[in-house]
């Protein structure tokens, strides 16, 4: 299937989910094209598409300076270790998996003053799973009450990722957990972005309060699982 058809695809799945429930946000779409070549992002910019996510430092920073001249919004979604936050202070405008003080601190102090304030999402973690990263709702909202000590970050919401399931209840359960977090959060700092759903969960994503979903695959097609050495 071409890029094309794919892309109208992903994007009629998001406006009949909308339709159908009646959701008057709007829903952005963030291509993750990580571990898929340039070409392809330049193919789906071309259709329209301005917001992508990487996972992988390197690869980035070869992808963002060979696209400089396109007007493409870059996010950072992947594990952060802190000896890569001068990079993604660098050469993002979004970094959506902050899950520590240790990361903000790091990425406030590595952000430049002529840069743009880097736009921040926390992680919340959701699910109960022992080895995935975020913070605990607590956490997520003591943090945001301190906002005001990062001048060069501007706090946007949160991400989540929550515990893969095939139960559209469970599903449903989890985005609940993080929209009612979001909620909470928007009582102490002006956020505006939620950002939680991907290819097989996005329409309960949607009903359940959403600004963003990340799909990957289903947009680009099969990942290269080659390509970092390419990076390297």
């Amino acid at each position: 299937m071409s890029i094309q058809k794919r892309y109208k695809s992903v994007l009629g799945r998001i406006n009949s989910a909308t339709e159908a429930y009646q959701i008057s946000q709007v829903v952005s779409l963030l291509a993750v094209s990580k571990k898929q070549p340039i070409e392809k992002i330049i193919q789906l910019h071309a259709l329209g598409q301005k917001l992508f996510g990487e996972s992988y430092i390197q690869e980035a920073i070869v992808k963002i300076e060979n696209l400089s001249h396109l007007d493409i919004q870059w996010h950072f979604i992947g594990p952060i270790q802190s000896n890569k936050t001068k990079f993604i202070a660098q050469y993002f405008s979004w970094v959506q998996s902050v899950d520590s003080i240790k990361l903000l601190t790091r990425l406030n102090i590595q952000r430049k003053d002529s840069q743009e304030k880097l736009n921040v999402l926390l992680q919340l973690k959701v699910g109960g799973e022992e080895t995935k990263r975020g913070l605990s709702a607590q956490e997520l909202l003591k943090i945001s009450s301190t906002h005001a000590d990062y001048k060069n970050l501007k706090i946007r919401g949160l991400m989540s990722i929550p515990a893969p399931t095939s139960d559209s209840a469970k599903q449903g359960e989890q985005f609940k957990i993080c929209l009612n977090v979001f909620q909470q959060m928007q009582k102490i700092l002006p956020v505006d972005t939620l950002s939680m759903g991907m290819s097989g969960d996005l329409e309960s994503a949607i009903t359940n309060g959403t600004t963003m979903v990340r799909i990957g695959t289903d947009l680009f097609g099969a990942r290269d699982y080659s390509i970092l050495e390419s990076f390297a």
